[in-house]
């Protein structure tokens, strides 16, 4: 920490500031730490230790000044896939296991990888994770009764319409009471954080109104301890491995993107440094082993409030320690007041996360563009609904992956050119039959075969130099390699020189360690003619 550069020049107006921002980061995190944990299929308090703990950690070790961490609302649907199927201990283990995919991502230099994700993948699968969380919600809203918390979406709607009976008045005019004061305190009081009020005035209005009619946070869970829970290691077995790798890699994945995103919207917010992805990466992925020690979920940066730290004055990874210290006093203090806070409170609470996370704008500027991206957004957001989000990143990607190498094969331009003085004067004599061919786009597995199929008809025994003007090829892989060398092996079979025109220096290279060049010879290679 001495040697930390994001404390330098530290001082007590520093201080002054990001106690500040800190206490206003931390009146945010606590509703929003209950509320995602409860979605999630777990308790209230596992959000505020999950906060507490990764929030403090992140801090210290990451990589930006200004990052929060904590629960958020996109591993909602995962971590409650993953409690529902094998149970709350396993998800524990799920988290701990992704804070060492985390690590290992910063030290193999993954995070540049984050970037290549399709824009389409990722505003597919967050808006699939919106409807997801929003849809949620609505038993809560209601006041259901019966509601059982079911694996996939169309078996939770099932759930909600043969529930739909037990509709609960009372629930409704909190929960609307709630939605009311997150839709209009920002417009007459904006510095007021308008979530903790949103679950002040329904508990407030449930204690005078309603009392004994709807649900509680101490009804359905019993109350939340005013202590942190104790050291417990998960019992990982091998068994445990080969089942919750995949799930616990997804929630490394995720958790890596929303963190390095939430860290370039830190770092646009501040024109400052730039963040340290790799440090970051290892900030996170400690935390994510730690705090499932003491009871907590997974945890990854919190854009929203991220934002808010800044818009309140932050200045060093300081004040997000302090929104952990601030979370943990309200633990040990005030928690038992906690159970009073109706289950409909915490509805509106989450539908707002939802609507505000589903990018709208974006998925609708995709959606309306016939196109592959179009396809790949659609997919990725019908599959994280219906099936899980797993699989829709898995599909997203390698759908993305076909569009893009069935728009890199339309790259390629293999077209014949007309010589010019210096090549006739060069090559051709009125003994030589010289041609040439200008080849334009990436010669890669996407576009081999249309080379193999295409340039051996370009060959005959009356022509004696075939010139490939190679000039704007940005890339040759091996595959495309291959075929240029199968191409040399029908010219030399028929005796016809193959000379190679102003190919990039890269692509170059490439042939000369396969060797290639040497079978082309250096004598027929011309940068210039």
């Amino acid at each position: 920490m001495l040697h930390d550069d994001r404390f330098a020049h530290y001082n007590a107006a520093c201080l002054r500031k990001d106690f500040i921002a800190g206490i206003t980061v931390g009146i945010v995190a606590i509703p929003l730490g209950m509320a995602f944990a409860i979605a999630s299929g777990v308790k209230p308090e596992y959000g505020l230790y999950t906060t507490i703990i990764a929030g403090f950690l992140v801090a210290l070790l990451g990589g930006s000044r200004y990052q929060v961490a904590g629960p958020t609302g996109a591993f909602i649907p995962i971590l409650l896939g993953i409690v529902l199927q094998y149970g709350y201990h396993d998800l524990l283990i799920a988290g701990f296991l992704a804070g060492i995919f985390l690590i290992l991502m910063s030290y193999l230099g993954v995070a540049q990888l984050i970037h290549f994700v399709p824009r389409s993948v990722t505003i597919g699968f967050t808006a699939g994770i919106a409807v997801i969380i929003f849809t949620g919600q609505i038993s809560n809203f209601l006041g259901l009764t019966g509601v059982e918390k079911r694996e996939f979406f169309h078996q939770n709607m099932g759930e909600i319409f043969a529930q739909i009976s037990t509709t609960n008045g009372a629930s409704i005019i909190l929960a609307i009471s709630g939605l009311a004061t997150i839709l209009l305190i920002p417009k007459f009081a904006p510095k007021v954080p308008v979530l903790l009020v949103a679950l002040i005035v329904p508990t407030i209005l449930s204690l005078l109104f309603f009392q004994g009619k709807v649900e509680t946070i101490g009804t359905a869970f019993g109350g939340i301890p005013n202590s942190l829970p104790p050291f417990i290691f998960p019992h990982i077995t091998f068994e445990k491995l080969l089942v919750l790798w995949q799930p616990a890699l997804i929630i490394a994945a995720l958790g890596a993107i929303e963190s390095l995103l939430s860290a370039v919207v830190a770092d646009d917010m501040t024109h400052g440094k730039k963040h340290d992805s790799k440090r970051e990466l290892f900030g996170q992925g400690v935390a994510n082993m730690v705090t499932p020690l003491f009871g907590g979920i997974p945890a990854t940066g919190a854009i929203a409030r991220t934002a808010t730290n800044i818009r309140s004055g932050a200045v060093s990874p300081v004040s997000s320690m302090i929104q952990s210290i601030f979370v943990l006093l309200f633990l040990l203090l005030l928690s038992p007041y906690a159970s009073y806070i109706p289950l409909a409170a915490m509805a509106p609470i989450l539908m707002h996360v939802a609507w505000n996370m589903s990018a709208r704008k974006a998925f609708a500027q995709i959606a309306s563009v016939r196109s592959g991206d179009a396809l790949v957004l659609w997919v990725t957001f019908l599959l994280t609904i219906f099936v899980n989000l797993t699989v829709a990143v898995q599909v997203g990607i390698i759908l993305a992956a076909l569009s893009f190498m069935k728009k890199m094969i339309g790259e390629l331009k293999l077209e014949k050119g007309r010589l010019s003085d210096v090549e006739r004067i060069e090559f051709q004599s009125d003994r030589q039959f010289v041609v040439k061919y200008i080849i334009e786009g990436p010669l890669f597995f996407g576009t081999a075969k249309r080379f193999e199929d295409t340039a051996p008809t370009w060959l005959d025994p009356k022509i004696d130099t075939v010139i490939l003007d190679m000039e704007h090829v940005p890339t040759i892989d091996a595959t495309g390699e291959a075929a240029l060398a199968g191409f040399l092996e029908k010219a030399k079979e028929l005796d016809i020189r193959v000379v190679v025109k102003r190919m990039p220096v890269e692509q170059r290279a490439l042939l000369k360690k396969s060797g290639l060049y040497d079978k082309i010879g250096k004598q027929n290679f011309f940068m210039n003619l």
